[in-house]
């Protein structure tokens, strides 16, 4: 080979490498752990979450089984079956780890410090120890809230709004995490300037949450609010059952209870907050750290309504109230 040929060649060698290892470095395959809670009657609301997500992350370019692989992890809701996914999925080392909220967060953040974290529905990050603080989170993990505590008093007063007679109220809120202290405090705040009395239900305790019903149904126009918790969450049936039985105004934090029988739901967009996941995993993925990266609140919130058991209590919803609804299930 001549001179002027060989050099000619390794000229165009050295401008190829770059393309090719850019090529590469492009399809190299990524993993995505996913831990999301197994609930019997939540199944299919999480199942909607992980396409809205899976959606989110194709519109990125990344596609599975071509440049990402997802290992997806349902524990039950107890902490023993929480903790052993949580080692198990670690010590795959993924790229990053995408998880709900609060139930799982707290193991996560104990068993690594290293692993890109990106949460969904937490109601208070800050509260609870998850990030130092909203606009730049310090740590490993980073995400969305679940809504602003300022939130948890809207749900009162749709109650009042609904059932104008409505006197007094239980609160079924989580007493053992700031965010059930927090949300609980912001209801009682604004109840005294409409109203109505409200009295804290511990919802981890089934037989407490009978005997808070019998108290509030005791007397006339009593109404009911579930704050969001994992414990509440563990007694979904029951409490709509109670509910329905008793013919309770009732408010919900998520569409979900109303989609199984609740009267009404006010929260923030929860698939919404799937798709914006998404684009802090691609981030991530990217190079960004969860550090740099800051928390953000809902931009949305729906009202659910659902009519069929308000005929069924016998309580007709003022033609506001349905007027302010972003979904109305006949």
């Amino acid at each position: 080979m001549r001179r002027r040929e060989f050099i000619s060649l390794l000229g165009g060698a050295a401008a190829a490498a770059p393309l090719t290892a850019r090529t590469q470095q492009a399809e190299r395959m990524r993993r995505i752990g996913v831990l999301l809670p197994s609930q019997k009657d939540a199944d299919q609301e999480y199942q909607a979450r992980l396409a809205a997500f899976v959606q989110a992350l194709r519109d990125l370019g990344w596609v599975e089984s071509r440049n990402v692989q997802l290992d997806v992890r349902r524990p039950k809701p107890t902490a023993a079956d929480i903790r052993k996914h949580v080692a198990e999925l670690v010590a795959a080392a993924p790229d990053v780890i995408l998880t709900s909220g609060g139930t799982t967060l707290p193991s996560l953040l104990q068993t690594t410090r290293i692993i890109p974290i990106v949460f969904m529905s937490v109601v208070d990050p800050v509260g609870a120890g998850f990030v130092q603080r909203l606009s730049r989170p310090g740590g490993n993990a980073t995400g969305f809230m679940q809504f602003e505590y300022s939130l948890s008093g809207k749900w009162l007063e749709l109650i009042k709004q609904s059932a104008p007679g409505t006197t007094h109220a239980a609160v079924i809120r989580d007493p053992s995490t700031t965010s059930g202290i927090g949300q609980f405090a912001v209801i009682q705040s604004v109840a005294s300037s409409i109203g109505v009395e409200v009295v804290p239900v511990d919802g981890r305790d089934t037989d407490e949450i009978n005997r808070a019903i019998e108290v509030v149904v005791s007397t006339p126009h009593g109404g009911l609010i579930v704050t969001t918790s994992a414990a509440a969450n563990a007694h979904r049936d029951q409490i709509i059952a109670l509910a329905a039985r008793h013919r309770l105004s009732a408010v919900y934090p998520r569409r979900a209870w109303v989609e199984l029988g609740g009267l009404m739901s006010y929260g923030s967009d929860i698939f919404a907050a799937s798709r914006q996941a998404a684009g802090y995993v691609d981030r991530i993925l990217k190079g960004e750290k969860p550090a740099d990266m800051p928390v953000q609140a809902p931009t949305k919130y729906e009202l659910v309504v659902n009519l069929k058991t308000a005929k069924a209590i016998g309580l007709e919803l003022p033609a506001a109230v349905l007027a302010r609804a972003d979904d109305v299930i006949e």
